[in-house]
């Protein structure tokens, strides 16, 4: 008996080895487009309230500029819509999409009546615990005795600074002009506000605004919205969000060490 088989497929995008985006999170966006609300697109595709921003984050750093923006005010009090480029994003990856189908069309066209054994060949896509993920372009290459210290920028003319092995550095080939991203675990995160005049030792310090809090049984997530349309999550205990008197909006500056930074390369 003839096994009857088809080819199948889904477009993603990528942005240096990290995943920007596919039709779910391209629903999303169009899901805001046509609601208004983050929490009622969510709702519209099945994803919860968390999920849509954690998503939301990740494509706006990935991205270098924000493609969701708040509005305030009005009868309403206000909304979410999409950007201007974050509309043009739905709009191109629906034209891709079509294109991809008519490919993967012609090549069922192609292969009806192959053999069964035929080899499925699949992807191996990185996964990574670190809920920061900043992608951006090496400026600056200190080299040390035994560690270098390694100078990315990211999105909104922000800076990121890493400390790396001399092997890593020449194994990654950082160098000026590299495209290369950097991930940090929320828990290597510490908000601080009300800084004025105060000096740290943490060599990574991005100034935002309280975007949204997440309180746990013990933890409390905290997400800063960071100029340019990036952002940067931390994980505090509920005893120090109250202490911080954190709420929306309010001004915060969150610090992380150098050596607390992963640094990769696109593959």
């Amino acid at each position: 008996m003839e096994t009857q088989f088809a080819l199948q497929g889904s477009v993603w995008m990528t942005v240096g080895g990290e995943k920007f985006g596919g039709p779910g999170r391209v629903d999303l966006l169009a899901s805001i487009a046509t609601t208004g609300s983050i929490s009622a697109a969510a709702k519209a595709i099945k994803m919860s309230y968390k999920a849509a921003w954690d998503a939301i984050d990740a494509m706006n750093n990935l991205a270098g500029e924000a493609l969701v923006e708040r509005l305030t005010g009005g009868k309403g009090g206000g909304g979410t819509r999409l950007t201007v480029r974050g509309e043009q994003l739905v709009k191109n990856f629906r034209l891709l999409e079509q294109v991809h189908r008519d490919f993967v069309e012609q090549l069922n066209r192609q292969t009806a009546g192959i053999a069964d054994d035929l080899n499925l060949i699949s992807r191996l896509n990185m996964k990574t615990s670190a809920r920061n993920q900043f992608f951006g372009t090496v400026s600056r290459v200190r080299p040390g005795a035994v560690n270098d210290e390694i100078e990315l920028d990211i999105a909104g003319g922000q800076q990121l600074v890493a400390i790396v092995t001399r092997e890593s550095t020449e194994s990654l080939g950082l160098q000026p002009g590299r495209q290369a991203f950097a991930l940090i675990k929320s828990s290597s995160v510490i908000l601080v506000t009300q800084a004025e005049g105060a000096r740290f030792s943490a060599r990574n310090q991005l100034q935002g605004s309280i975007a949204r809090l997440t309180p746990g049984a013990v933890n409390t997530e905290v997400v800063l919205d960071l100029a340019g349309g990036g952002s940067v999550a931390a994980v505090i205990t509920n005893d120090s969000a109250l202490t911080l008197e954190l709420a929306e909006g309010k001004a915060a500056t969150a610090m992380f060490k150098a050596s607390s930074v992963i640094v990769g390369v696109p593959g």
